[in-house]
């Protein structure tokens, strides 16, 4: 079975990794460096607080490579069991919370609702008078995305993957669709060095997703967003062991750094979308980074007047209109597992495992994903993520 992966984030290096560990002969095509697309510029978070089940279960389906990922793939990813918190100063999103709450309990997430006192006990700065209720899960964390995409690369190369940077997809030939025609039924690949014929290509190519997917002769429908984090020196250090802090009413958020810094992000005006994913600015604008900071003092007091910015980045998400991948064979051949809309990290182990079975198996196994399909956006009853941040 020979495969070419498109996408070196870490969504196409743990497909490329379970394809190789499956028997399949894989090049991985990476338009520049491995991971710098998104996934050097993602926050790192793992969690299980979702709005729909079926994000609940592509966590739940990567958390054995998580809770082992050292012990698999001999490195330490940083990774920080601190919980996440939600909170709301919404009476209908706290019920919304409640069956939230339920729905993710019948999947293992050991999640609970919390008064604003007691979500002030979990975040010792939070400032409870505005809300009306929170949940929190012990079990979410966060990790060092370069050093768990480092982790994959190296275990894929080790099985036998051709890792191949600086080399972007220019073309596609799928069945006859495209510049050219396929030899044989079998899908030809091009790139600025060589032809590649392949039994299967998987688009893993996040903000590129919908222009790889254009080269195929299908429509993706995949935008890039522009999304930022503030590097943040608060005015009180922020405790190593505080949550990740999600103000679900106004979407900024908040998790410790190192040495009581904080990282602070959010979507305050309707989304950048980039027409370029090649070319963006990669700096905080100083207004929003302004905003950012004034939001997540509205949520705690360790960002008082006297907080200062330490620096900060720009990324993409790749999102699709109702946040939820697409991640389904979309021709014959063709795997599209994109579309994350900032979930990509944390899915990434399960989302290998879907491509291999996809792939191998004819069909998914490991979680459901009969749901993820494009046609849902055309019949307009995908599930919808709510819990955005």
């Amino acid at each position: 079975m020979d495969v070419v992966v498109a996408g070196g984030g870490i969504v196409g290096v743990a497909s490329a990794y379970e394809l190789a560990s499956r028997g399949a002969d894989v090049v991985l095509c990476e338009r520049a460096g491995l991971g710098s697309g998104s996934t050097d510029r993602a926050v790192g978070g793992i969690r299980g607080q979702y709005s729909t089940p079926v994000n609940v279960e592509l966590t739940r389906a990567s958390l054995d490579v998580w809770d082992t990922f050292e012990a698999r793939f001999g490195t330490d990813i940083e990774r920080r069991r601190t919980g996440y918190l939600f909170v709301t100063r919404e009476s209908d999103t706290a019920a919304e919370f409640e069956r939230q709450v339920a729905m993710q309990g019948e999947r293992g997430v050991p999640s609970r609702l919390v008064t604003p006192e007691e979500a002030a006990d979990r975040c010792a700065g939070l400032r409870p008078e505005p809300f009306v209720a929170g949940t929190y899960s012990p079990d979410d964390s966060f990790a060092d995305p370069h050093l768990a995409l480092g982790g994959y690369a190296t275990a894929a190369r080790e099985a036998g993957v051709d890792v191949r940077t600086n080399t972007p997809v220019t073309g596609v030939s799928v069945g006859g669709n495209g510049s050219g025609s396929a030899a044989g039924g079998r899908i030809r690949v091009e790139t600025p060095d060589e032809s590649l014929d392949a039994d299967y290509l998987v688009n893993a190519t996040g903000a590129w997703a919908a222009r790889l997917a254009a080269m195929a002769g299908y429509e993706l429908p995949v935008e890039p967003h522009r999304r930022q984090i503030a590097v943040v020196d608060p005015e009180r250090p922020v405790p190593d062991d505080d949550p990740l802090v999600v103000d679900i009413d106004t979407t900024a958020h908040f998790r410790p750094e190192r040495d009581g810094r904080a990282l602070v992000g959010g979507q305050f005006s309707p989304p950048e979308v980039v027409a370029d994913p090649a070319r963006f600015s990669e700096t905080p604008d100083l207004d929003w980074s302004a905003e950012a900071l004034s939001r997540a003092g509205d949520v705690a007091d360790y960002f008082g007047p006297e907080s200062g910015l330490a620096g900060g980045w720009a990324g993409l998400y790749a999102v699709t209109p109702d946040h939820h991948p697409v991640i389904e064979e979309s021709l014959p051949g063709v795997v599209t597992a994109a579309g994350f809309s900032g979930h990509g990290f944390q899915h990434a182990p399960a989302t290998g495992r879907l491509v291999a079975e996809l792939v191998f198996d004819g069909a998914a196994s490991t979680v459901d994903v009969s749901g993820l399909g494009r046609d849902r956006f055309a019949r307009g009853d995908g599930p919808v993520e709510r819990n955005v941040a």
